[in-house]
């Protein structure tokens, strides 16, 4: 709304943690917002002052969407912010109302936080005035069980703020609040929303790229960085510069050596560099985009084989989501229409995959010294660039 000159935002899962521990991760939605609003040229100063975010702006609309794109954001509202008076909390609501049709029903919604003795008026008061305000502004009724339109209005202490406007932020906790997780990246439809899940629970995440070579071509890693800058985004003090890893002598002598259980060698191979750029980053564990069943070497049998190569814990936020909720994760993202532009890059799989192997059969059928080339790789990995 063009009356309103700040923004709410709502803090995402940690309101049940211990003080300090709100308070650190409070700080750093503080800073994310910061950062992203500076990257999106939308000047703003980011205030602290007790459970929420103020954000001051002259551009509340544009910030309150930057905003809601973060993790450990739960929701953005555009707010009028006036003094904690009645008369300035209903004259907010006025200028609120002043593009209400009187066809749209309303009801308000109002919540005073501060000692009893803060403010001469209760929160049943402000709905009753700021109600009526809305209703002499706009002609409309009130329909307290399903309004069109809803005004919220927060009393603190000093000031108040009146909002029409809720943008829903993805939740979860602030980035880096958990630690460092190496994520193996494709640029296909999986492994982009998969960073973004454990991006969305605090994780910094480290996108390992691996590159499979003329097995890949040069289209297959331009769409993997492309769809790895999209997910930056969402985390503007976070480093997600991809590791690139040298694929093509491992790729090549699984292609040559193996048949039925060339996927699950591949994917070894990859668990191990990926695990091998995780050791020299310090994080804790790797992932995938894989889902349970999603693919003949994503079977529950195939899933434990691949693990067995490594020692870190390997997580796979997708493991029990079906393909069109990725798809519509992918969508919301951004990264859909990156992710399935053809890029030719199906000469690896073999015709006939296993789809319940043994360790001991795939160890057999590897070419010998296969984990040792793939982690080698992935302690030489490059930096790239977004």
């Amino acid at each position: 709304m063009s009356a309103t000159n700040a923004v709410l935002v709502g803090y995402g899962d940690f309101g049940t943690k211990s003080s300090a521990v709100r308070a650190k991760m409070a700080e750093r939605v503080a800073r994310d917002v910061e950062a992203a609003l500076a990257d999106a040229g939308i000047d703003a100063v980011v205030e602290r002052p007790w459970s929420r975010l103020v954000v001051r702006t002259d551009r509340p609309a544009d910030a309150a969407r930057t905003a809601a794109r973060l993790p450990g954001v739960a929701f953005a509202r555009p707010s009028v912010a006036v003094d904690a008076d009645l008369e300035a909390i209903c004259d907010a609501a006025r200028r609120l109302a002043a593009d209400h049709s009187p066809d749209r029903t309303y009801a308000i919604d109002s919540d005073r936080i501060g000692p009893d003795d803060a403010h001469d008026f209760s929160s049943r008061e402000i709905k009753v005035a700021a109600g009526d305000a809305v209703g002499e502004a706009s002609g409309a009724r009130v329909d307290l069980d399903d309004p069109d339109r809803t005004y919220r209005i927060e009393v603190r202490e000093a000031e108040a703020f009146v909002s029409v406007e809720r943008v829903d932020g993805p939740g979860g906790l602030p980035v880096g609040s958990q630690g460092r997780v190496a994520v193996l990246v494709s640029g296909g439809l999986d492994s982009p929303v998969a960073m973004w899940r454990l991006l969305r629970r605090g994780c910094e995440t480290i996108p390992v790229y691996v590159d499979l070579g003329d097995y890949g071509g040069s289209d297959h890693r331009a769409r993997a960085l492309e769809v790895v800058r999209t997910v930056s985004e969402r985390a503007p003090r976070a480093d997600l510069r991809p590791r690139i890893v040298d694929g093509e002598p491992f790729v090549e002598r699984v292609v040559e050596d193996t048949t039925s259980t060339r996927m699950l060698s591949l994917r070894r191979a990859m668990l191990a560099a990926a695990e091998a750029v995780a050791d020299r980053a310090d994080a804790h564990s790797v992932a995938t985009g894989e889902a349970l069943g999603q693919k003949s070497s994503q079977t529950g049998a195939n899933l434990a084989v691949t693990d067995a190569a490594v020692s870190l814990p390997v997580h796979r936020p997708l493991l029990t989501a079906d393909k069109p909720d990725i798809v519509a994760e992918a969508r919301d993202l951004g990264t859909y229409t990156d992710a399935t532009l053809p890029v030719g890059c199906d000469r690896v799989a073999p015709s006939h995959p296993e789809t319940n192997a043994t360790l001991d059969a795939v160890v057999a059928a590897e070419p010998d010294g296969l984990l040792d080339i793939a982690r080698e790789a992935g302690r030489d990995a490059d930096v790239g660039s977004l």
